[in-house]
C-alpha cells in the first residue's frame, strides 16, 4: 500500500502529478490541516482533488489532530505561547502533521490487516532534490519512507515545470500563517494579501510569554515589523530554521 502525505505545496503536488504521468498507483492520499493555512492552500487542495479524481486517483483526505485543542493557534493562545519552531523545536509538525495521519491510519481495517499479515505501508514524501539534507531514513513495523523527488532528481525548477505541463496553476506557499520561519519579507506580504491573518498572528504574539525571545521571528516582533513596514530594517542576522512541515 503507498499513501501520499500531501503539504498542498509546490513539492508534494509535483509528486503526485509524476505518479500520474510515471503510472505509479497510489492507494492513499493524506492533507493533515493544522487550521493555520492560508485561504490559497485550502483551496487549491480542493481543486488538485478533483484533478486526482478525473485521473482515477483517490480525492485528497483531511485529517486533523483530534486533541483538546481543535487547532494549533488555539493551542498557542491557551498556553500563552508560540509555535515551537520559535524556540528551536520542531514538535508543532510532529503534533499537527504527522500524529493526525498516524492516528488515521490506525483506525483503518484495511491498515490493521496489512500490519497483522507482517506487510508495510510506504509513506511518499515530497521533499525535491534541492534539499536531500530533509530525507531521513526512516522504517519500523508498520512503515517505510521513501522520496520519489529524489529519486527522480527533481529540484524545485523541475517541480514547477510538471505542474505547469500539467495545465495547473503554482499552489503558492504551504506554510501556517503564523510560522516563525516566515522571512520578513514574506510577512509583510502577509499584512498585504491577508490583512485579518496578520493580525491574528500579531494577537497571538502579544499574547504569548516573550521572556525567551523578542516575537514570532524570534529575533524580532512581527509587530514591530509591520509597525514600521515602511523603513528600513536590516534582519539578515535572523537565523535561518526550516519549518519540519514546509512544501514549497
Amino acid at each position: 500500500m503507498k499513501i501520499v502525505s500531501y503539504g498542498g505545496g509546490t513539492n508534494s503536488t509535483a509528486m503526485l502529478i509524476e505518479c500520474v504521468n510515471r503510472g505509479i498507483e497510489v492507494d492513499l492520499i493524506l492533507f493533515a490541516d493544522t487550521g493555520g493555512e492560508r485561504p490559497h492552500t485550502y483551496q487549491y487542495v480542493r481543486m488538485f482533488s478533483d484533478w486526482l479524481v478525473e485521473k482515477g486517483f483517490p480525492a485528497i483526505q483531511t485529517v486533523k489532530n483530534g486533541g483538546v485543542h481543535k487547532n494549533l493557534e488555539q493551542e498557542c493562545l491557551t498556553r500563552k505561547a508560540l509555535p515551537s519552531l520559535a524556540y528551536g523545536f520542531k514538535t508543532c509538525s510532529q503534533k499537527w502533521k504527522i500524529r493526525p495521519q498516524d492516528q488515521f491510519l490506525n483506525r483503518q481495517p484495511w491498515a490493521i490487516s496489512q500490519w497483522e499479515q507482517g506487510k508495510k505501508i510506504t509513506k511518499l514524501i515530497g521533499f525535491d532534490a534541492d534539499e536531500p539534507q530533509r530525507a531521513k531514513d526512516y522504517e519500523d513495523k508498520k512503515y517505510t519512507v521513501k522520496y520519489p523527488l529524489i529519486e527522480w532528481e527533481m529540484g524545485r525548477e523541475e517541480c514547477t515545470k510538471t505542474i505547469e505541463d500539467a495545465g495547473l496553476c503554482l499552489p503558492g506557499k504551504s506554510a501556517c500563517f503564523y510560522c516563525p520561519s516566515t522571512k520578513p519579507t514574506e510577512v509583510r506580504q502577509l499584512k498585504a494579501i491577508y490583512p485579518d491573518l496578520a493580525q491574528r498572528a500579531i494577537d497571538m504574539e502579544n499574547n504569548a510569554d516573550l521572556s525567551q525571545l523578542k516575537g514570532l521571528g524570534r529575533n524580532f516582533a512581527w509587530s514591530e515589523l509591520l509597525k514600521n513596514s515602511e523603513m528600513f530594517d536590516d534582519y539578515s542576522n535572523t537565523p535561518e530554521l526550516a519549518c519540519g512541515c514546509y512544501d514549497g
